[in-house]
């Protein structure tokens, strides 16, 4: 955990201290009740667990505008005219933050760091070329680190047909140009991943779309940017976040299970792993560990956006996770899956339109690591002290030995489970326990 604060010029929350454990007795909601970054759990300490990540775009950038209504949160950091004073004012508030609220790491959009200009790739590089030295400088001033970076290659209206999956070659070049200076800019801060959300990579009608064509142009985008990556040095992992749609009618990135299909189909395995997100889960009719437990069950778990939806609104809300119980089901699987190496746990999530006090910021922010910290210290007693590691063993028992152990090491054929079939007789099933399950991870959430 950082400790030691970076300021600009000025401080842009004046009235926040940092963040501070102080048991879970405390009501204070400016200080961590579960989240204490040195204590040990399954092993290692909660720190090196989390990783926590702080998004730029949403803590920075988002201002509470919407579809249907002007700005409303107060963001002084964006009132310069020039625009690289102004990145350094948003760079200054935002180390601040992060260091106030201890967070180890930050992660960002290209577009988030830098405002992007008109048309011109030539002065975006220009800008990106006089903020990175300066964020250099505040990583190591306050030792805070880049988990990940990535390229907007969504919001410019020329995406709107996609970016590497776009018609048109002169656009997919463009993406790629941008594409590369993210790249450079997360090697120069040391950044430990790089993620692709395929933002507009898919379609809104099939009438006008060759997919299959698109899909290789998508691979093809994914491999050239690794190669150069790897060329010049980086030695992280890449991620994929998957989303089914949103906002295309459906991306080619759609789960976690569409995701690895593509890797293994485009001979992207070795260098890619997943950055699952609670909210696209859900819109993909799955839930958060769900995607998890495919991720870590094929060796891809690299790398979580932590967020959750709402159950009556059937969109990407972005909101903080609050929920224990699914927090403790995902850290079990995270647990079990040994952690994370160049991914973390960041919050890519936005506090709502209408909570306008610069401590909500902090708040929902504190709130969240808690959340996920108490899920951390409620997965280890389940899954050390409870019963249901042993609960689950048992209910495959019948492939640990005999037939059921020569099935699962492809010593039995068809005919040999029909012989089978015929010799044991009307079999009655057991029960699941489903409810036994639930009844015991209430007891230690």
């Amino acid at each position: 955990m950082s400790t030691k604060l970076t300021l600009g010029s000025k401080t842009w929350f004046p009235n926040i201290d940092p963040i501070a454990y102080e048991g879970p007795d405390s009501t204070n909601p400016l200080a961590f009740r579960h989240y204490d970054a040195a204590r040990v759990v399954m092993g290692k300490p909660l720190g090196e667990w989390m990783r926590f990540a702080v998004a730029y775009w949403h803590s920075f950038c988002g201002n509470g505008g919407d579809p249907f209504g002007a700005p409303t949160r107060p963001m002084p950091w964006t009132d310069a005219v020039d625009p690289v004073q102004r990145a350094k004012d948003k760079a200054d508030a935002a180390f601040e933050f992060i260091t106030k609220l201890g967070a180890p790491y930050y992660c960002f959009h290209d577009t988030d760091i830098i405002d992007e200009p008109g048309t011109s790739l030539a002065e975006f590089e220009q800008r990106m070329a006089a903020i990175v030295p300066y964020l250099k400088e505040k990583q190591d001033a306050s030792g805070v680190k880049l988990l990940w970076g990535t390229a907007n290659l969504f919001s410019n209206p020329r995406f709107m047909n996609g970016a590497s999956t776009n018609p048109e070659f002169a656009i997919l070049a463009r993406a790629g140009g941008q594409l590369k200076g993210a790249i450079d800019a997360t090697i120069a801060l040391g950044g430990e991943g790089y993620v692709f959300w395929g933002g507009r990579e898919g379609y809104l009608s099939l009438l006008n779309t060759d997919m299959k064509r698109e899909r290789e142009h998508f691979a093809r985008f994914l491999t050239i940017a690794r190669d150069y990556a790897r060329a010049n040095g980086f030695q992280g992992k890449f991620f994929i976040e998957p989303k089914p749609c949103e906002p295309t009618k459906h991306q080619y990135d759609f789960d976690a299970a569409t995701v690895i299909g593509f890797l293994r189909e485009f001979d992207l395995l070795g260098d890619f792993a997943l950055n699952i997100e609670a909210n696209h889960a859900t819109l993909a009719g799955h839930t958060f560990p769900h995607e998890l437990q495919v991720s870590a069950d094929a060796g891809l778990l690299g790398s979580v956006d932590a967020n959750r939806g709402d159950v009556q609104n059937g969109w990407d809300t972005d909101q903080f996770p609050v929920d224990p119980i699914e927090l403790a089901e995902a850290m079990m699987i995270i647990f079990q899956a040994g952690g994370f190496s160049n991914g973390g746990i960041n919050f890519d999530a936005k506090i709502r339109r209408n909570s306008t006090d610069p401590e909500d910021l902090f708040i929902a922010h504190v709130a969240g690591m808690d959340a996920f910290a108490r899920g951390a210290l409620a997965a280890e007693k389940i899954l050390t002290g409870s019963e249901i590691p042993g609960m689950r063993k048992a209910r495959y028992a019948s492939f640990d030995s005999g037939d059921g152990k020569a099935y699962e090491e492809c010593g039995l054929s068809l005919e040999d489970l029909h012989k089978i079939a015929h010799g044991q007789g009307e079999i009655t099933p057991a029960s699941g326990r489903q409810e036994l399950y639930e009844s015991i991870v209430l007891r230690h959430v």
